[in-house]
């Protein structure tokens, strides 16, 4: 009887990830209050690095971000340079249904992402078709940014394969003011 529960856990496991399906609510009493229609509007910059599944460094990036929002409808231009000197362009369309909950397109994204916010969180789930040595594959993402203060978002993702993680994405964005721009 345990090894057949084992191998039914194992299996669930595997088909759902080894996660609930997780909503950002949990976060509504969390401040500062997250609002991507506020924060990706206007020029961000964000670093970041690609952990693989044994936990070792694979990548490392910075990147250049553009926001625009007409009412509730948003675009979110990103330009990435690699550590290894690779670029990469990628354009968000960002659609808001309510307040809380957000769909979004860009050409590597299979389907329509699905997204919420609440409180300091937002959370994020599609699939990213990626190359991985010359191959297209599509990894499931599971992306959660926080809301520090009103510059700074921390940003975590989980790809996974057919349920197993392959890799964490671990992301700094810095909102520049007004008032940094007139300092440099």
């Amino acid at each position: 009887m345990k090894k057949i529960y084992s191998l039914v856990t194992g299996i669930l496991c595997l088909v759902t990830g080894c996660s609930g399906v997780s909503s950002a609510v949990k976060y509504k009493d969390e401040t500062p209050k997250m609002d991507i229609r506020q924060y990706l509007n206007g020029n961000l910059e964000a670093w970041g690095l690609f952990e693989d599944f044994k936990g070792k460094i694979a990548k490392r990036f910075e990147a250049k971000l553009v926001g625009s929002w007409h009412g509730d409808s948003g675009t979110l231009k990103e330009h990435f340079t690699y550590s290894d000197g690779k670029t990469q362009n990628r354009e968000w369309k960002i659609t808001m249904q309510d307040d809380n909950h957000f769909t979004a397109t860009a050409a590597d994204v299979i389907g329509e992402a699905k997204g919420e916010q609440y409180g300091n969180a937002a959370h994020l789930q599609y699939v990213l078709e990626i190359d991985s040595d010359g191959k297209k594959i599509a990894v499931s993402m599971d992306d959660w940014l926080y809301l520090v203060n009103g510059q700074v978002v921390i940003n975590k993702a989980r790809m996974s394969k057919f349920g197993v993680q392959v890799g964490e994405l671990t992301v700094s964005f810095y909102k520049p003011t007004e008032s940094t721009h007139k300092r440099k």
